[in-house]
């Protein structure tokens, strides 16, 4: 009897191996490259909880079992929206950076697909074959989509890039530009100019947590960087301006900000500068207009990039440059997921996410909510756009302080201590925080050949 129960049990166990290994066969060689990670997120299930409309398995209607499943399913949308990944590969387009660094983090990391969905979809476990696939077709979209030229190979296909030391500008739109940006007449009573929020000399920011505008008015959402802005994908926290241009008009008609009623008035009060005009229509035939106006802004903006950081040499190649505590500190901003959403030249600026992944932070905050608080929902009106803010970028980072959209953060460590506990859901030791820390002030860069200093920290 004994030997009978053995032998079925090992009959059981060969099936059972020969059924996982049927069902879990990496993609066909003969499928595109595209198709084949196509492939792994259908197989691996991603579609199925990382989107709008989830496919519910048959078990998801039993009472135990289907509470977590729409748990799940309510985090893996919360977190990773996989749909836009997924048009992207059908089309043969460019996947965004956020979803590489994201897909790319959980497959090393083993964390997906959950184990209790494998369990139960036998075909979705992650094989070291699919990973490899999967993995090599993430490094050779980012090197083909996302070049990484200035980095030494050892970092070529990190999620990061060092930023460039210039970017093609017509530089008598410059000229008029940096005029314009620090022009008070952009304010209705001749008060506030772009540089009383975005002082180049404390850091592209006013270090306030809230600005303040014509009549002593105060705004409701902390001002950003000026800085290395030229590389985010939107401007604003909600991302209600495509580009730089969008975002240079938006201030001088807002009644909080600069006050203007419309751009006719502004271009009436510059035109009575007959200096100014002479030179701008030199420039711009057309003559003063919303248009003409924020698009010399705009041309100005994208030169305000920091380069050669101490970060941006150690990713050049120069081990020397980091100290062996910075380095940990960005081992662990990576192990911590922050690599995954703070991508790029500006180490940000890619996505919207989560204020609040892990933990609800408006409500341990404990203040009422305020518009400014909904993000990228005040635009959509969308449920999983409320709370959700466009990623900041990192560059600059120890000169821009309050932190958050809100400004409730006052140092470095505090906000890095809540990203975590709120974004990653861990508590970070002092030592990790610490070395973290020191890796965020590496990425003070130089303008204009100099170090970024902030006068406000002098």
């Amino acid at each position: 009897m004994k030997k009978k129960v053995i032998l079925v049990s090992l009959v059981l166990a060969v099936g059972l191996v020969a059924t996982y290994r049927l069902v879990n066969n990496a993609p066909a060689e003969t499928l595109s490259p595209n198709d084949k990670m196509l492939q792994l997120l259908t197989d691996g299930g991603c579609i199925n909880c990382h989107s709008s409309n989830p496919s519910l398995p048959f078990y998801s209607s039993l009472p135990v079992a289907g509470s977590l499943v729409k748990e799940d399913i309510e985090k893996g949308y919360r977190s990773f929206d996989v749909e836009a990944m997924v048009k992207s590969l059908q089309s043969d387009g460019k996947v965004g950076e956020v979803d590489l660094a994201k897909v790319e983090k959980v497959i090393k990391d083993g964390t997906m697909p959950l184990a209790k969905y494998y369990l139960v979809h036998w075909g979705s476990s992650m094989t070291e074959k699919k990973s490899a696939i999967a993995l090599d077709w993430i490094k050779s979209h980012r090197t083909a989509m996302y070049p990484n030229l200035l980095a030494s190979e050892e970092f070529s296909n990190e999620s990061v890039r060092p930023v460039h030391e210039s970017v093609p500008v017509d530089l008598r739109k410059v000229i008029l530009g940096d005029m314009l940006f620090h022009d008070t007449r952009l304010s209705v009573d001749n008060t506030v100019s772009c540089a009383t929020c975005h002082g180049l000399n404390t850091g592209g920011v006013d270090n306030k947590r809230f600005s303040e505008g014509v009549d002593g008015k105060v705004g409701g959402v902390n001002a950003p960087t000026v800085f290395n802005a030229h590389y985010n994908f939107v401007q604003f926290w909600d991302g209600r301006a495509a580009t730089l241009a969008a975002q240079a008009g938006g201030p001088p008609l807002n009644p909080i900000e600069m006050g203007h009623t419309s751009f006719d008035d502004i271009c009436k009060v510059l035109s009575e500068d007959k200096a100014f005009e002479k030179a701008f229509t030199e420039v711009y035939p057309e003559g003063l207009t919303q248009e003409t106006i924020t698009d010399a802004i705009q041309e100005f903006e994208r030169t305000l990039i920091t380069p050669n950081s101490k970060f941006d040499k150690y990713l050049k190649g120069d081990k020397s440059v980091l100290t062996a505590e910075e380095i940990n500190g960005y081992e662990l901003f990576k192990k911590y997921d922050c690599a995954t959403c703070h991508v790029g030249e500006n180490l940000g600026g890619q996505s919207y996410e989560l204020m609040g992944l892990k933990k609800d932070y408006f409500a341990d905050r404990g203040t009422e909510i305020t518009t400014e608080d909904h993000g990228r929902n005040k635009e959509t009106k969308t449920e999983r756009d409320m709370h959700r803010f466009k990623v900041p970028g990192l560059r600059n980072i120890a000169l821009t302080a309050p932190y958050f959209h809100d400004g409730t953060k006052a140092t470095l460590e505090e906000a890095v201590q809540a990203m975590a506990q709120y974004e990653v859901g861990v508590t970070l030791s002092d030592e990790d925080l610490s070395d973290m820390v020191k890796f965020l002030n590496t990425l003070t860069g130089e303008y204009k050949g100099k170090l970024l200093v902030n006068d406000n920290m002098k």
